[in-house]
């Protein structure tokens, strides 16, 4: 039989797929389902029992987590990284390290195909084929709902033809949770004017009585949280089922699907948005100008590149190891206050804080340069602008 790896997540497409593949095309699936955060030990052990009904020879759940923190969220810190200034990339980061896994294991057992369930009018299918076409050419990629351009209809329809009767009613709203946040798609996400309800939110409100918590960094990855020291990934996991009962986190993400057309789409994500927010500020405190400056550009540029797909070009291990660089001295804590709804950052504490030279304090008396230095810095400065009123007098 024609070996298979099924990117597998025990929704309608991939169990259609399952099915279709093995009983139509006759080949041997072997279902993998990768882990990225979110995915308890029972809905995994759910997962595998529907794949093996379906038709997989068999299933794997590989549990990613620790490399999706290792490989791409310790990079969306360090670069402060919100696509459009809104969105943590919470499952869209997702799929790359889902699809590396993937096709790895492919080649490990010696598959000559790999399948995913993507349709033809979203990201994922250009992000699973490009890791994979990069990867291993030499695999060929199958996707029916895409080559067939199945109805959902029509996929329940074959199912229950074949004795597969699971309940596919679908959910008002699909819910995708993550290590590095949850998106949240509902009727009114395919509208421009509509928001999401309340209640369409995993996490709802539960604290009301406002705290601060300290978010410890060293080298830019968050270390402990007041005082408690712990792997980041746990971290991660700790404030988010923290902030989370503050309902904090929630937004609606607008923005350019790589296939050109607009999408917009809910999103719960309170840890994300917290540590992005309070890693900025001690950057704040801690970096020069220009290494401020230069980080905003490297950090939107690789939030743009892993987003369309691009993680596997060979400029983002260089943007990598420049926002490795830049972290020596982004060490301290962070003090952040939870309210319903919302946080505050209310400031840090660090060695390597710039504002605690000797120079002088900003607006007060200076200690570093007297008022002629001042007075003949301001003339130099204002050179350029001088001369090019001299020269174009009637230019507003």
């Amino acid at each position: 039989m024609k070996k298979l790896v099924l990117a597998y997540s025990g929704g309608l497409d991939t169990s259609y797929c399952a099915k279709y593949l093995s009983k139509e095309k006759g080949f041997e699936v072997h279902a993998v389902s990768v882990n990225t955060g979110g995915f308890s030990k029972q809905e995994i052990a759910e997962i595998e029992k529907k794949a093996l009904q379906l038709g997989a020879s068999s299933y794997l759940s590989i549990d990613a987590v620790e490399t999706f923190y290792d490989k791409v969220v310790k990079y969306l810190i360090f670069g402060n990284v919100l696509k459009n200034n809104t969105y943590p990339l919470s499952v869209s980061a997702e799929r790359i390290v889902q699809a590396i896994e993937i096709v790895k294991y492919a080649k490990k057992i010696g598959a000559n195909y790999i399948a995913h369930g993507s349709t033809g009018a979203g990201n994922d299918q250009v992000r699973f084929d490009m890791i994979f076409q990069i990867i291993a050419p030499e695999i060929e990629i199958i996707t029916p709902i895409r080559d067939k351009k199945l109805a959902r209809e029509e996929e329940i329809k074959y199912l229950q033809e074949n004795g597969v009767d699971y309940s596919w009613e679908k959910a008002k709203y699909s819910i995708n949770r993550g290590l590095w946040g949850t998106s949240v798609g509902g009727e009114e996400t395919l509208t421009s004017e509509k928001p999401l309800p309340d209640s369409a939110y995993p996490s709802q409100l539960q604290e009301k009585e406002p705290q601060e918590v300290k978010l410890t960094f060293e080298k830019g990855e968050l270390i402990a949280i007041d005082g408690k020291k712990d792997s980041p990934v746990n971290n991660i996991v700790k404030l988010d089922a923290l902030a989370s009962k503050y309902a904090i986190g929630r937004d609606i993400h607008v923005g350019d699907t790589i296939i050109g057309i607009k999408g917009r789409v809910g999103f719960e994500a309170p840890a994300s948005l917290i540590i992005i927010k309070a890693h900025h500020l001690l950057e704040k405190h801690t970096l020069t100008k220009w290494q401020q400056f230069q980080k905003e550009q490297q950090g939107n540029f690789y939030g743009m590149l892993l987003h369309e797909g691009n993680y596997l070009d060979a400029v983002m291990r260089n943007i990598e190891a420049f926002l490795t660089d830049t972290q020596k001295t982004v060490s301290g804590d962070v003090f952040v206050g939870l309210y319903p709804f919302q946080f505050r950052l209310n400031g840090i504490s660090s060695q390597h804080d710039l504002m605690n030279a000797s120079f002088g304090s900003y607006g007060e008396m200076n200690k570093g340069w007297t008022a002629d230095d001042a007075k003949g810095f301001i003339k130099i400065l204002s050179n350029s602008g001088k001369i090019y009123n001299h020269v174009n007098p009637s230019d507003d």
